[in-house]
């Protein structure tokens, strides 16, 4: 009975790791800190991002809690509202948009100092 069980798994399993091929260049994140203003703080969780575009080990100033592997999220235009602090998601990375056409407030929440600008994918 177990085997006729693993071979039903089977074809899920073939159709994630094709998934996985599809789209290489998307990774794991989580949204940590849900800042006010889109001062947003994301996780790189699967720890494969270049650690030279996230800060390996990051403090937040106002709590004290450490955080490793993590940026700030610099596209605030398209990132998508229903995301909330502690969501996971998969995002790729992206170069900066020719034009920002989406206003931000100038309200203060700390994030590190790297930031990149990502896509979720879908």
């Amino acid at each position: 009975m177990k085997k006729y069980g693993i071979l039903l798994l089977l074809p899920l399993l073939i159709h994630c790791k094709s998934a996985e091929k599809l789209n290489p260049s998307c990774y794991q994140g989580k949204l940590v800190l849900q800042g006010i203003c889109m001062n947003y703080v994301i996780e790189a969780v699967n720890k494969d991002v270049d650690t030279s575009k996230v800060a390996v080990n990051w403090q937040n100033p106002s709590t004290g809690k450490n955080y490793q592997h993590v940026f700030a999220l610099a596209s605030i235009c398209s990132f998508p509202s229903n995301i909330k602090e502690g969501d996971s998601f998969t995002f790729k990375i992206i170069d900066p948009p020719k034009e920002n056409t989406c206003a931000q407030c100038l309200a203060y929440s700390p994030t590190p100092t790297k930031k990149l600008f990502i896509e979720i994918c879908p």
